[in-house]
């Protein structure tokens, strides 16, 4: 699918963003090393809403250096001084960098064919490819902002020294910049770990890092998004499974995950025998598969499990939620012939946009990209070629339109990854559905089925995930809504507050209809006062609350509140309850 006009102009204004963002990366290490003339310099390229530098610092930087770096970099600036690139021999790079460890390093790793670059401005020169923008008066002295300080192994190795990093954002102007800033706070108010906690839905411990421990509340809405899951897919024809969490050595080394993904697994001994804890169903999905004769006639299959993984993720890149050791997905394979390939790939992807539109986001908005052959890889191009385009015709045919990827498809096979947009732009890469032509193969799991012709073939095998991991999209549920889920999937959906002590077994007997009718509610007896109870509430982002006392009691009514707001005085209990069971399923607001 070629590229529209206006991703090409965004391409380019993306590109001249790039290079001022870059440019601004060098102006800070100067002013860094103008405050700190012992520094050692590291890396410092531009990133998607601005630029960072690596240092090795005498000492820690706090939050108060941030604007005396800024202010440095501002009297840099304003000496509009150009930015010279200049080619230089290995030695002459060795020369000007010789009080600078980092950059040596990085010299010696250079290929001996490669030329070397460097580039000047005021009176710095940093080692760098480019590009950069002509001068300093291209930089608008207001359009960036120091605002975070984190720590980085050096060359992302934890056996390295730990660098000091300063994160920037940076944009055309200051409107924009500060347009970002706001937009920053909204983010940082819809914090999944900040609302997790005011949420009491979780926590993390650092004891155990990559693990969650979920509160009651939290594995309600856990539960919740699992039924939804597991009722869709039963709609779908797929056969939930269940396979072991621990599994031999000798089937991780026939899968080829024991040679390509060992590190990341953990790894345990029985009996002078070595298992691995599961880092993917894919495995024991085959054993089951290849358990009985198959017939064409049984295909597809479509196989399901919840099952837990674990991998070992280095601590550094966990994320709360959304990056962790331990998780569940909402995993899937399909085994078919390959003439079955692209209308099970489309099935897939309706399903895909009915389960993103329940779960509040809009499918037109979907992004869509069909990763293509690698360099290295197995199989024919004849293969590759039908595989590719059964996907493409298929997701087109679903209603999605896609990008190519050329070169970013497995070793085994293509694949179509879909990325949602969330309420504040961002983009969260979820969905997938992966073609697999060699891990059912005679060299691999050797999986077959008898065809119509009555000889052994080798089925597709068809790696699927709508949400991916749970826990992860649990996150992007979390920050997508800021915590005030639909009604459908709120932990707690309605409190019941009577307005004296007088009125609270009315307000208990309100609860419990609600609870005999499928509703998640309580009433809550506390001591209190009302309007303490309604701010507690609305903190605890519950949809609705209903205020109870003489006149909703002798009416056999409440008093409704939202978490917006909004109120309507004595309703009829049945009448509400009518309403609410309209809201009470997904896709409902």
């Amino acid at each position: 699918m070629a590229m529209t006009l206006v991703a090409q102009e965004r391409l380019a204004q993306d590109e001249e963003l790039y290079k001022r963002r870059h440019s601004l990366a060098h102006v800070m290490a100067e002013a860094v090393l103008q405050i700190f003339p012992t520094a050692q310099i590291a890396i410092g390229p531009p990133v998607e809403d601005g630029f960072y530098y690596d240092f090795e610092l005498p000492r820690s930087l706090t939050p108060e250096d941030l604007p005396l770096i800024e202010e440095k970099m501002r009297e840099i600036l304003a000496s509009g001084a150009p930015f010279l690139r200049e080619e230089v021999s290995r030695e002459e790079a060795r020369k000007l960098f010789e009080n600078q460890k980092y950059k040596i390093e990085l010299i010696d790793a250079i290929d001996p064919s490669e030329k070397i670059s460097v580039y000047r401005s005021h009176e710095f020169v940093d080692l760098c490819r480019g590009p950069h923008v002509a001068s300093m008066k291209e930089l608008d002295a207001k359009s960036f902002k120091l605002n975070r300080l984190a720590g980085a192994y050096w060359r992302g190795d934890y056996n390295r020294p730990m660098l000091q990093r300063i994160y920037a954002v940076c944009f055309y102007d200051k409107q924009q910049l500060e347009e970002y800033l706001a937009w920053q706070e909204e983010a940082e108010r819809r914090d999944h770990r900040k609302l997790g906690t005011q949420l009491d839905l979780f926590h993390l411990d650092d004891e155990n890092p990559g693990q969650i421990f979920w509160h009651p509340k939290g594995w309600t809405l856990y539960r919740l998004l699992l039924d939804y899951i597991r009722s869709r897919i039963q709609k779908d024809g797929y056969q939930e499974v269940h396979t072991p969490s621990v599994m031999p050595q000798g089937l991780w080394e026939r899968s080829g995950h024991w040679a390509k993904y060992r590190e990341n697994m953990f790894v345990t001994e029985s009996e002078k025998r070595l298992f691995a804890i599961k880092p993917m169903n894919c495995p024991g999905h085959v054993e089951i598969f290849k358990q009985g004769l198959k017939s064409y006639r049984d295909l597809p299959l479509r196989l399901a499990e919840f099952g837990s993984c674990v991998r070992n993720e280095p601590s550094g890149s966990l994320h709360g939620i959304l990056r962790v050791r331990g998780f569940v997905q909402d995993d899937g394979h399909i085994f078919c012939t390959e003439d079955q390939v692209e209308s099970e790939v489309k099935k897939f992807c309706e399903l895909l946009a009915e389960m993103y539109r329940d779960l509040g986001f809009d499918p037109q908005k979907v992004l869509v990209r069909l990763a293509l052959r690698p360099e290295k890889r197995l199989g024919d191009d004849a293969t590759w070629d039908r595989a590719e385009s059964a996907l493409g015709r298929a997701s087109r045919a679903a209603g999605f339109d896609y990008v190519e990827a050329p070169g970013e498809g497995a070793f085994y096979g293509p694949k179509l990854e879909f990325t949602l947009i969330d309420a504040l732009g961002r983009k969260w890469q979820c969905g997938t559905i992966q073609l697999d032509y060699q891990l059912l193969g005679p060299e691999r799991l050797d999986a077959t089925y008898i065809g119509e012709d009555g000889q052994k073939h080798h089925p597709v095998m068809l790696h699927r995930a709508v949400l991916g991991s749970l826990e992860r999209f649990i996150g992007i549920l979390i920050e997508h809504y800021g915590g005030a889920f639909p009604f459908w999937l709120a932990p707690e959906q309605i409190t019941v507050i009577p307005v004296a002590a007088a009125f609270h077994d009315y307000a208990h007997r309100v609860a419990q209809t609600l609870v005999d009718r499928g509703f998640r509610a309580a009433a809550d007896l506390g001591d209190e006062r009302m309007n303490n109870k309604i701010r507690l509430a609305q903190s605890r982002k519950v949809p609705f609350m209903l205020i109870v006392g003489g006149k909703e009691e002798e009416q056999g009514a409440v008093s409704v509140r939202t978490r917006k707001g909004e109120q309507e005085n004595l309703v009829p209990l049945a009448d509400l309850i009518a309403r609410l069971e309209a809201l009470n399923r997904p896709g409902s607001e």
